[in-house]
């Protein structure tokens, strides 16, 4: 293979594809995923028959299931629909960190929003929306307690994520309206979310889960009525809607499936795989809500 030929390669990879991304940025996601897929068939054909969990804590559901989905109590996916379906949350995280690169790469243009001139927060959250791809996916799949922890622990992150975008946009958009002295250093936005999340999880056993989720959505919506007020010439307020009716879907459908009303234990149509692919949607509107943003140019004396 010659250079030239590395070179158009290059070139093609770069060349921008749907919502002006390059291929490349769609080729890292969904190659990724691929990836992962085949990896995780190779492991489930190793250890067909063998109980890898034994020994782990299991976690309450294992014996008292919430969800309707059948439990294989001696394969590596104890659930299938429910383990598989957080592949979703995966491929919402290798988009944003792809996206991250992209912005790293490309040249500084007049008139990009604060998510795009900051690829450390796109780096983060794709790396949190993959965490919770990890956390929630053992979970389903083994059943176990550690698994537990790490399947709750691991919603907070994404949505930390996002309230960190939220805050330096609007303290940058402060310092250009109004000449705030200080805009947070996005090094000290990035360990504030690891510091909160360490510290959620640590302390998971003792606190509501639903009550720390029900505080981040609303810190969330707080923030984006604020947008409305001061920034709603800068961003496409049809994401953060769809990331509201993506996010009651799923409400909806967990709910259906806890009752036993959605589906029957041995098909791929679990509710409660459609709550992963729901809130991964929901998730990827809010990151692609912060992508809209456009600065509006400094005006001229």
């Amino acid at each position: 293979m010659t250079i030239a030929s590395l070179d158009q390669g290059r070139t093609q990879l770069n060349r921008p594809s749907g919502w002006g991304w390059p291929l490349g940025v769609h080729a890292f996601a969904w190659g990724g995923l691929i990836a992962l897929i085949l990896l995780l068939i190779g492991l489930t054909h190793y250890f067909r028959g063998d109980n890898i969990w034994q020994g782990w804590v299991e976690s309450r559901g294992l014996r008292q299931p919430t969800y309707a989905e059948r439990i294989y109590f001696d394969q590596i996916f104890r659930t299938q629909a429910n383990t598989w379906s957080n592949l979703a949350y995966v491929l919402v995280g290798l988009y944003a960190l792809a996206l991250g690169r992209f912005d790293q790469r490309a040249r500084t243009a007049e008139g990009r929003g604060y998510l795009r001139d900051t690829p450390a927060l796109s780096f983060l959250f794709g790396a949190a929306c993959c965490y919770l791809g990890f956390g929630s996916g053992l979970f389903h799949a083994s059943l176990t307690r550690w698994g537990q922890q790490l399947d709750v622990a691991g919603m907070y992150p994404p949505m930390l994520s996002c309230l960190a975008i939220q805050l330096g946009r609007g303290l940058r958009g402060a310092q250009r309206r109004w000449g705030w002295a200080w805009t947070p250093p996005v090094a000290w936005l990035v360990s504030l979310v690891l510091l909160v999340s360490g510290l959620l999880n640590y302390y998971k056993w003792s606190m509501s889960a639903s009550l720390v989720l029900t505080t981040l959505i609303l810190s969330l919506t707080a923030l984006t009525l604020v947008d409305i007020i001061f920034a709603r010439r800068a961003l496409s307020f049809r994401w953060p809607g769809l990331a509201a009716g993506s996010l009651g879907l799923a409400v909806m459908c967990r709910q259906l499936d806890v009752a036993g009303k959605f589906s029957g234990p041995d098909t791929w149509l679990q509710g409660h795989a459609f709550w992963h692919g729901l809130t991964a949607v929901s998730l990827a509107c809010l990151y692609a809500y912060h992508r809209t943003e456009v600065r509006a140019a400094p005006k001229v004396a």
